[in-house]
């Protein structure tokens, strides 16, 4: 139990198997984003790394299946790390996940494999 509003990064594949397919990681990211209701229903913050990058991408004119994704997926991810207080790994094969984990353990955030792992607040107070 806690008191304090976690936030979460939901890590999972998103280009991981697509062979650059924009539906299947549009399938992907709609995966990682329905674990964000129960983060949320538990009192929680949920985000998602593409939720920052791909807004990025496209205000350089690019796409997720662009050379510049690169730099910009995994430094987003890295950067947001800073500031959230867990990681949700979803399973699927990803490297970009799976960085997202060793980061997390280097900085000591726990890491949850299921969202029924995730303790729920105790008040979730509106200020």
């Amino acid at each position: 139990m806690t008191d304090k509003p976690l936030l979460i990064l939901i890590a999972g594949p998103y280009r991981s198997g697509t062979d650059g397919d924009p539906q299947a990681m549009a399938a992907n990211l709609a995966r990682l984003e329905a674990a964000a209701w129960p983060i949320f229903a538990a009192g929680h913050l949920p985000m998602i790394g593409e939720w920052v990058a791909l807004p990025v991408l496209r205000a350089a004119g690019a796409g997720p299946t662009d050379p510049l994704a690169d730099e910009v997926l995994y430094p987003a991810a890295d950067r947001l790390l800073a500031h959230c207080d867990a990681v949700l790994r979803l399973a699927g094969d990803s490297a970009g996940a799976d960085q997202d984990v060793a980061i997390a353990h280097r900085r000591g955030l726990p890491v949850y494999h299921d969202v029924a792992e995730i303790p729920r607040r105790t008040t979730q107070e509106i200020a």
